[in-house]
């Protein structure tokens, strides 16, 4: 685990200059780091650098960026690869130096070229320079669990793990790009492949670059819809059958991402899933399992109690720390320079806090992350299955609402709020995405669009071919919320303190092989991941983890009308946000006044308005902290 960053480019970038842009990445690699320039045809120069976390192979003999023994490659590589052990047997014929999988990834591509990416399984960004054809790759993992920033400046290209590296890069300029505001307000994250700049990308979940004279060729060996249709064509029809293979991949996966040269822990929540994947880890290791758990005083939101249960009754070393609203709110201020592009999910801020606790005593924690999205698992997926009950009743109150006496009488504004959402909901593309009209409107309305229109929404969900609304917006939220919002949060709260997180869940296999167990057994009679819990009630009575699910974020609210006001006040200033450019200065002073008078967006508009306020509340500091 660690951070990389590099360039192709004709630019005179010296290898001081490549060390500054590396070390802005300290904190994803504090125990060595390594920088090269390369020259190659064209007059360009490759820069490769690395930060790293030492996981495999404590040597020097890891250190990046590595290259190949004939001198043909080189290499720098952010992640793990799971399955190196088994891929070095089948490219004995390489005379490996070292014990860790870099190597690996350099003797598969001189055996098998790019397609070898193919043959990994695990998380992982990688760069690669092949001196005898002059081409530069970038290649992502299938899910994005590693993140991976490329900035094409004409005929250079530079890239990075975090977007740091590339804003020390010579010649950047900060420009911000407002086409993503809308749906960054909306969504509270920018998902790929765009960014906050012009002219920087996020390379894609499944994705490859090639970069050579100037010139880029992309491309995707790994897509969430295509892979789900080719699976479920060939589905599991026996239940026993599926739970049965189900969980021999997973303890498959786990016992894979348990092999490390440094301590290694869990998180555990007390849900199904943490509380899965911990329960196979001990089942796999001779000696307790080391496990950590946050606690909050407010007794609603407090799980605490139950990861204490399950931890004595599988026999783990279990820490727990409680936390309260002070400790959190410490950690407001460093939220821009860790998450270095606008990010509002505010359990960002319980996800550090449970980082730093397990960094005490592991250098990895294993979790349970993706267990929602490909089991069906969020509340969403029940709205969903109703709103889709109720499509057809909403298109005809929908019409009824659009008849002119019907308007005259304002009929439509005084519907119950649930009416009006399925009413309203007639996008082909956005099915899935229903939700509060009025956020939708105002997320639009913040940003100075020019004329054009902002997205909130991913209109994209035809192109899974898939009627079941459930099975459609678990599939984009695989493609977006997963890899934008809950893995781009672990990533940047754990690599905050140099801990990395590794997901058994999300397994090449295991994620491939749940497309091919049939809906009906994830999402059975209304239970939802019904499969999963089912495997869990092997190792844990069904007591010990049936209850409600509990979500955490910060008091956002309380925090926005009371001691971040002023700041926010400040924030939203219209003289202010004139000369920002950006946002519409008299709507956002206005609506953001009458929020923090009346806790709603705007007269009678009857709705609290926290979660907007503090996605431009997060943009503005993030702006501070880079802009100012």
């Amino acid at each position: 685990m660690c951070g990389i960053c590099g360039f192709v480019s004709r630019r005179d970038i010296r290898l001081e200059q490549l060390k500054e842009m590396n070390d802005t990445m300290r904190h994803r690699g504090p125990d060595d780091s390594g920088a090269e320039i390369y020259g190659t045809s064209g007059g360009y120069f490759v820069g490769f650098a690395q930060r790293r976390l030492s996981i495999l192979d404590l040597s020097e003999l890891g250190r990046q960026p590595m290259d190949s023994a004939d001198g043909r490659v080189s290499v720098v590589f952010n992640g793990e690869i799971y399955n190196f052990q088994e891929l070095r047997e089948e490219l004995s014929g390489y005379p490996f130096h070292s014990n860790c999988d870099t190597e690996v990834i350099i003797a598969a591509y001189l055996k098998w070229g790019i397609d070898c990416v193919k043959r990994l399984n695990g998380m992982f960004a990688i760069a690669l320079f092949d001196r005898e054809s002059g081409k530069v790759y970038l290649l992502r993992d299938r899910i994005g669990k590693k993140p991976l920033y490329y900035w094409k400046d004409g005929e250079n290209l530079v890239f990075a793990s975090e977007l740091k590296p590339i804003m020390k890069c010579p010649g950047f300029e900060k420009r911000i790009r407002r086409e993503t505001l809308s749906r960054y307000l909306y969504q509270q994250y920018i998902n790929a492949p765009d960014s906050v700049y012009e002219d920087v990308y996020k390379l894609e979940p499944g994705g490859g670059l090639m970069f050579c004279q100037g010139k880029v060729e992309k491309w995707k060996y790994w897509e969430v819809g295509k892979v789900y249709a080719k699976q479920i064509g060939n589905p599991v029809s026996s239940y026993k059958e599926a739970k049965e293979n189900l969980k021999e991949l997973l303890k498959k996966a786990t016992a894979a991402r348990m092999i490390a040269d440094v301590p290694l822990g869990a998180f555990l929540s007390g849900g199904y899933d943490s509380s899965l994947i911990t329960a196979i880890a001990q089942e796999h290791s001779t000696e307790p399992v080391k496990t950590f758990s946050i606690g909050f005083h407010e007794e609603r939101y407090n799980e605490a109690k139950y990861a204490r249960q399950v931890a004595d009754y599988l026999g783990t070393n279990h820490t727990e720390m409680y936390i309260d609203e002070r400790q959190m709110f410490e950690l407001v201020e460093s939220i821009p320079q860790y998450y270095d592009e606008p990010f509002a999910d505010s359990s960002q801020i319980p996800s550090m806090l449970v980082s730093a606790l397990a960094r005490e005593k592991v250098t990895v924690a294993l979790s349970g992350d993706g267990g929602d999205e490909f089991y069906c698992g969020y509340n969403i997926y029940e709205n969903v299955a109703q709103a889709q009950w109720l499509d057809i009743p909403g298109a005809v109150v929908h019409g009824l609402c659009r008849l002119p006496f019907v308007r005259k009488m304002g009929l439509a504004e005084r519907l119950p709020f649930r009416v009006r959402v399925i009413a309203q909901n007639r996008g082909k593309e956005t099915k899935t995405q229903f939700g509060a009209s009025n956020y939708i409107v105002r997320a639009k309305r913040m940003v100075r669009n020019d004329g054009r229109e902002l997205p909130c929404h991913y209109e994209t969900e035809s192109s899974y071919g898939v009627r079941n609304w459930q099975i459609r917006r678990m599939l984009l939220d695989m493609d977006t919320y997963l890899p934008g919002d809950i893995l781009c949060k672990v990533d940047r709260a754990s690599m905050k303190y140099s801990l990395e997180s590794r997901c058994p869940l999300l397994d090449r296999e295991v994620m491939e092989y749940s497309y091919r167990i049939p809906h009906k057994f994830k999402f059975y009679k209304g239970d939802k991941k019904h499969i999963l819990k089912d495997i869990a009630y092997d190792y844990i009575p069904r007591e010990l983890l049936d209850r409600p699910k509990v979500g955490f974020g910060a008091p956002l609210d309380q925090w926005l009308r009371g001691p971040l006001k002023e700041k926010l006040l400040d924030y939203s200033e219209k003289g202010y946000l004139e000369r920002q450019g950006i946002f519409d200065a008299e709507y956002v002073s206005n609506m953001i006044r009458s929020y923090i008078r009346t806790g709603d967006g705007g007269p009678a508009t009857g709705e609290n308005y926290s979660k907007l306020s503090w996605s431009f509340f997060i943009f503005e500091q993030w702006f501070q902290h880079y802009h100012s």
